[in-house]
């Protein structure tokens, strides 16, 4: 698939590091450093604008290493781009450690993932049917 972007940032065009990754990374775009305090969130943006075809969206979520060693990770993960959205790319970043994480101009802060999806037609019925989970909650799929 061929994916319309406009770059706007001072960083090359994400890509694929491997022939089976499933999600680019995106990169601040920054003038000055973004200090996150514990328990910090801010918008860091990329520089970065796409137009993505119908039937498809984008979603953004963290990088594992960030998230790792720096306690670092995507507010809203994943964040999710639609198709008819022309903005720029922001990332939702906080800061779960207990100290201050700085975010410097071309740190790689998230992945991007493009998918395809359809729009269910939602259809009101009076019972559903029944399987052997039924309406158990969480974790009730393990084993006791």
């Amino acid at each position: 698939m061929k994916l319309a972007i406009i770059n706007k940032s001072k960083h090359p065009l994400p890509k694929y590091e491997t022939s089976l990754s499933a999600g680019v990374d995106l990169r601040a775009n920054l003038d000055t450093p973004v200090i996150l305090e514990p328990l910090e969130r801010a918008l860091v943006k990329t520089g970065l604008f796409i137009a993505l075809p119908e039937g498809y969206e984008a979603q953004v979520r963290p990088r594992s290493g960030l998230a790792y060693k720096n306690g670092v990770t995507v507010l809203n993960a994943p964040g999710t781009i639609d198709a008819d959205y022309r903005g720029e790319i922001g990332v939702i970043l906080v800061n779960l450690s207990n100290e201050n994480f700085t975010i410097n101009d071309g740190e790689r802060i998230a992945q991007l993932v493009v998918a395809r999806y359809e729009q269910a037609e939602f259809l009101e019925v009076d019972e559903l049917n029944e399987t052997s989970r039924g309406a158990g909650g969480f974790g009730s799929t393990g084993v006791k």
